[in-house]
């Protein structure tokens, strides 16, 4: 299991993002919320209002996940980071599982 998270320029982007997914059924469940962010972009410190984007899934679907986001996304370069998940709640997990494609 993973979890992969990106950021978007608002929370339309991030809402079309998070349907498809679940639509898809690539991801079991993806949670999103306003943040605020500070960065270097092209030799500027940018202050920003984004929403951050959290989708659990399995390892598996990680390429087709990128592959999606870069496809819809917004920005030139978008954030997109996946952490492995070594332990959780046995139960959570099988639904994890059983609520992604096969």
């Amino acid at each position: 299991m993973i979890i992969i998270y990106t950021t978007c320029k608002n929370k339309k982007e991030a809402q079309k993002i998070a349907l498809l997914l679940i639509k898809l059924k690539l991801a079991a469940c993806v949670k999103f919320w306003p943040i605020n962010s500070q960065y270097w972009w092209k030799n500027k410190i940018i202050n920003d209002q984004e929403h951050f984007l959290l989708m659990e899934t399995k390892e598996s679907f990680y390429k087709k996940i990128e592959t999606l986001i870069k496809k819809i996304h917004s920005y030139e370069t978008p954030c997109i980071l996946c952490l492995k998940i070594n332990k959780g709640e046995k139960n959570y997990l099988k639904w994890l599982i059983n609520s992604l494609a096969m």
